[in-house]
């Protein structure tokens, strides 16, 4: 059993903001002429990576202290000058005056997104031989690059029409270079799934301070709802356990 406590949250968020900080780093070595952000902000960060870039968020906000709103309009105008909106991922375990002092600034509540955290042992390590055996899993290596990065784009570029829709959507090329991107940062491990001998599925793992990020995962279409995504699961677990880690996100 895992209790989520604000000691486990302020965890998560520590890796959510270094996942964030090292992909922005990545984008600005390959593309030396992208005007990257990356600046802390009250136990948080802000960055930005380019136009219409998904890593264009502050997180981890209210962990840290208080938020300065000096340091806040600082950060406002460093995204209006790359004319882009300030998205703030707000944790609910987070200070709650930060939700009081967003709203007092006019921001708005946009949608929410619910961040699953299990604790992890030996058993996901046996565990990982029982996904099934229609379905292979690969870690990625250069050679399966191209076909890693078609699928996970071809698959976050076919929303899924169950449920609540995304408030957010992004042009497949900007898909396709954020992915490459941020698949290139430090510590992150890529992983295929192959259905009936085509690739089905990809998925990303990042390893930070014991904590396994599970990231990056899309499903192409035509395989959706035959346990691709539960075959990545059980295999980025089974090897974040075997690699000392006691929580998964």
């Amino acid at each position: 059993m895992l209790f989520g406590s604000t000691a486990l949250a302020a965890r998560i968020e520590r890796a959510e903001c270094a996942l964030l900080t090292d992909s922005a780093r990545a984008v600005a070595r390959v593309r030396p002429g992208t005007d990257v952000l990356v600046r802390p902000l009250a136990g948080g960060v802000a960055t930005h990576a380019g136009t219409g870039s998904p890593l264009n968020k502050v997180a981890g906000l209210g962990f840290g202290g208080p938020v300065d709103e000096a340091e806040l309009s600082e950060v406002e105008h460093l995204y209006a000058a790359r004319k882009a909106r300030v998205q703030v991922e707000l944790s609910c375990l987070a200070d709650p005056s930060v939700g009081v002092m967003l709203t007092g600034r006019g921001y708005g509540l946009v949608g929410f997104e619910n961040v699953l955290g299990r604790a992890l042992s030996a058993r996901d390590v046996a565990s990982s031989s029982s996904a099934g055996s229609e379905i292979t899993v690969e870690v990625g290596d250069d050679e399966s690059f191209a076909t890693w990065l078609d699928t996970v784009v071809t698959g976050f570029a076919s929303p899924d029409q169950q449920g609540v829709p995304s408030h957010e959507s992004f042009l497949r090329e900007v898909l396709e270079q954020v992915m490459s991107d941020m698949s290139g940062a430090d510590g992150f491990v890529r992983y295929l799934a192959f259905r009936e001998g085509r690739a089905a599925g990809g998925a990303c793992m990042r390893l930070d301070e014991g904590v396994a990020q599970l990231c990056g995962a899309s499903t192409r279409p035509e395989h959706r709802r035959r346990g691709v995504q539960a075959a990545l699961l059980a295999r980025r677990l089974a090897d974040a356990a075997h690699a000392g880690c006691d929580v998964a996100s």
